[in-house]
């Protein structure tokens, strides 16, 4: 029998080019996924080309071969880098020096020029810069760009979190030399251009630690009984020009990133701290709708675009909320009028379909150190819906404007921020599940679907299943993204929205702030590129999400390290085939309890239609939402993992928990709606 000849591109194939993202296992082994195709593309190692993992790529694949073998391709063409900066060590033997990439992903050594060292020396943790890889290049080539002295173990980590999810740790020298260059003077000039608004009372409510703020509202009364309202944002998009190194910087990254103990910014502290922050007692430009509004909530007139404003006080989360309780304090008066219009907003809201989702945030206190002292509940009261209701009000507003000016009959494109309906297949499950705790779950239609939800998380409020459906419930939900599509909001249960209201942290407000000029001095410029600018924005606050939720688990786990051998109530979170998940109730700490030491105790069996683990002989079952005692027996800071054991119940000791009085604040709601 003779042996079967590699199979190659003949006479009945093709070979055809594919576009999509290089993804590479921790096996080595690579597969390229591409938009609306059913499979992904299998790629050997020996055949990633100069890609690196998650690099967009072109792939080269044959055609016309057996429809039941895996497609096989080839790497041939770099788009897009997903990263450029990276974290290692530099290795320099005699004159040649490299740099080895820190990670759990297989990427090749770097070479690093002499005179691209830095004063790098054998043996240092560096950020490295990729310069390029050429076709005839052997190796990736590399500059350094910091070396890491970190103060401590926790600083590194957080700038590696930043770096390995493609953010860089500061601005390049042209970006800064751009801003050096930046007047906050206010001309007369610039005054001629813009609606004056200094004369009326304007304030920002933010919180207590707060340096950029980027919104502000103004109210007056009218004469015909009506209120002026006005919601006035920062106005980045005049200092932050198209084309600019500070606009390629800004776009780059897209969004600021928030981690335990540091922002790391969109845009440098001159714009986002000093030109654009709507700091008391300064004159600031800003971009606003401004609104005619009866006592009832209706809404008049509206009017869009740039102004100029005077705040007249920086109010506080803590101050407002005071002045809505006791009914006194600093414009106390104005201050309960915007509460009371916010209330009739948001029942409005949610009578025309929107979903009332709400989840519990926590963040840490940390010392001077950054070290975790202590865990603090963020709660979202009155003053906070005050301000996320009058920005609902403004993006809405935006969007609704933009969508009914067309070109050629067609619409401009623009960034739109839109939410899908659920999905059946995640829906019909959660549905079941939430019918054996007694609740009705209505999916014939997407309105049904809204009214159902809001039903149901008013009915588990304070019951023992609440943190577990509503925490399902959320899963059910498609994320929201950017895109020029606009398909609507289903969570916000509008037609028409869009991110106009933070400029100074997101990229999407500086765009949608562009076309809105274009729109009002009717000089369209249609961005051909839209939807790719909206695909990498909402890929880049992926990555800041990932980035946000890799620190606050660093942080778990550094603070959970203090209390190795302690046992501790908690709820099970999630369940897997390999084990569950408990968040501990005392500090909101999640750590897995592995399907290897449960087994000790019987055979358990993943029931995926129960979110459960069920043992074969006892039939004991681990559910989500349940409760349970468990202790904590390793905390790993390299991985990011915390290790819990279930406590049996009945067992040998008492659970000695440490309980660690958990304090409230209230904190700006960054909205990612």
């Amino acid at each position: 029998m003779s042996k079967s000849k590699k199979n190659k591109p003949g006479k009945s194939s093709q070979v055809k080019l594919l576009k999509g993202k290089l993804e590479i296992s921790r096996s080595g082994m690579g597969f390229v996924v591409v938009e609306n195709e059913e499979r992904d593309i299998l790629v050997k190692p020996n055949d990633f080309g100069k890609a690196f993992h998650g690099d967009m790529v072109r792939v080269q694949v044959a055609t016309g071969g057996s429809p039941l073998k895996r497609v096989e391709g080839k790497v041939v063409d770099v788009v897009e880098r997903k990263q450029t900066i990276f974290v290692g060590h530099v290795h320099i033997n005699k004159n040649i020096a490299f740099f080895e990439v820190s990670g759990d992903k297989p990427i090749p050594d770097f070479y690093i020029p002499l005179d691209k060292l830095n004063g790098a020396v054998d043996g240092d943790k560096v950020v490295a810069k990729l310069l390029k890889w050429d076709k005839d290049d052997k190796k990736p080539i590399a500059s350094v760009e910091s070396i890491l002295t970190a103060s401590d173990e926790s600083d590194l980590a957080m700038k590696e979190i930043l770096i390995d999810a493609g953010f860089s740790l500061g601005f390049e020298e042209e970006v800064m030399k751009e801003v050096d260059q930046l007047s906050g003077k206010i001309t007369r000039e610039e005054i001629a251009k813009r609606k004056d608004c200094r004369d009326i009372l304007t304030f920002t409510i933010d919180p207590v630690d707060a340096k950029d703020f980027d919104d502000a509202i103004s109210i007056r009364n009218l004469d015909n009984g009506n209120y002026e309202i006005g919601v006035h944002i920062a106005d980045v998009s005049h200092f932050v020009k198209p084309g600019s190194n500070l606009d390629k910087s800004a776009y780059a990254r897209a969004t600021s990133v928030y981690l335990p103990d540091r922002v790391n910014p969109m845009l440098p502290e001159k714009i986002s701290n000093e030109l654009c922050s709507l700091r008391p007692n300064e004159d600031k430009y800003t971009f606003s709708v401004i609104f005619q509004i009866t006592n009832r909530a209706e809404i008049k007139h509206k009017w869009i675009g740039r102004t100029i404003i005077h705040s007249n006080h920086r109010f506080t989360y803590e101050e407002v909320q005071q002045t809505i309780e006791t009914k006194e304090g600093l414009h106390h008066k104005p201050i309960l009028l915007l509460n009371n219009l916010a209330q009739q907003f948001r029942k409005e809201r949610f009578d025309n379909g929107a979903i009332n989702f709400s989840s519990t945030e926590v963040r840490f206190t940390l010392d001077e150190k950054g070290k975790p002292i202590g865990i603090v509940v963020k709660e979202s009261k009155e003053a906070h819906k005050l301000i996320e209701e009058f920005m609902l009000l403004a993006n809405k507003t935006i969007a609704e404007y933009v969508s009914k000016i067309k070109i050629n009959k067609e619409p401009i494109p623009f960034p739109y921020r839109i939410h899908d309906k659920p999905n059946e297949e995640k829906l019909k499950p959660f549905s079941a599940f939430a019918r054996k705790f007694g609740y009705k779950f209505d999916v014939h239609n997407e309105k049904e679907i809204a009214s159902s939800f809001n039903q149901l998380l008013n009915d588990v409020q304070g019951k023992p299943e609440q943190h577990v459906l509503e925490q399902l419930g959320i899963r059910t939900m498609a994320k929201a993204v950017y895109t020029s599509n606009n398909i609507g909001h289903y969570g916000l249960g509008f037609e028409n929205y869009c991110h106009f209201t933070s400029p100074i942290r997101r990229y999407p407000d500086v765009m949608v702030h562009r076309v809105l000029q274009e729109c009002l001095e009717k000089n369209l410029k249609p961005e051909k590129k839209m939807e790719d600018r909206c695909k990498h924005c909402s890929d880049r606050e992926r990555a800041a999400m990932e980035a946000e939720r890799a620190g606050n688990k660093y942080k778990q786990v550094e603070f959970m390290k203090q209390y190795l051998g302690e046992e501790f109530e908690g709820v099970i979170s999630g369940v897997a085939a390999f084990g569950f998940w408990v968040e501990t109730i005392d500090h909101k700490c999640e750590g897995l309890v592995s399907i290897k030491d449960l087994n000790t105790y019987d055979d358990f069996r993943h029931d995926e239609s129960d979110y459960a683990l069920v043992g074969l002989r006892t039939k004991k079952k681990f559910r989500m939402g349940d409760k349970i005692n468990i202790r904590v027996v390793a905390a790993n800071l390299t991985k990011r993992q915390l290790d819990y054991e279930w406590i049996m119940e009945g067992s040998v000791g008492a659970i000695k928990t440490k309980k660690i009085k958990l304090k409230s604040e209230n904190s700006k709601v960054k909205s990612k709606k």
